[in-house]
């Protein structure tokens, strides 16, 4: 953003990466990097993603087999294109920008931060609200 901001004239950028990923490639960089792999069964509206054998110690939670991914059908967006894919041609040629974040860094980076937020609301549940503040005025 800071690089368009110094052009002498406003134009528009796409700032993407130029590649396309499935949600089936997201859901499976998310698995992978809770230790999960996941076997994908049936196709398109009846597809579903079954646990493999798991790393990382979730054996507690989740067993081999389990099916933890399913295709919901209200979240199909009818008017929607079949693809979409940026070209961020023009950024890389007027501003000499480029992504530093590979789609497996994005993902892992949100996983993290996603199982944060999780821990961290188990032990406010956990704990009740017997959080205070104290002001020191």
């Amino acid at each position: 953003m800071w690089l368009m901001l110094q052009q002498p004239a406003p134009e528009d950028y796409v700032i993407a990466s130029g590649e396309q990923h499935s949600v089936r490639d997201f859901v499976d960089a998310a698995a992978r990097e809770a230790g999960i792999g996941l076997d994908w069964e049936g196709h398109g509206a009846d597809e579903i993603g079954r646990v493999r054998p798991i790393e990382n110690g979730a054996e507690a939670e989740l067993s081999p087999g389990n099916t933890i991914v399913r295709v919901d059908r209200r979240y199909f967006r009818p008017a929607e294109v079949d693809t979409l894919l940026g070209n961020p041609a023009k950024a890389r040629g007027r501003l000499g920008w480029a992504p530093e974040v590979s789609f497996p860094q994005l993902v892992a980076e949100m996983m993290r931060e996603d199982l944060r937020t999780a821990q961290r609301d188990e032990l406010v549940k956990r704990h009740g609200h017997a959080v205070s503040v104290r002001n020191s005025d």
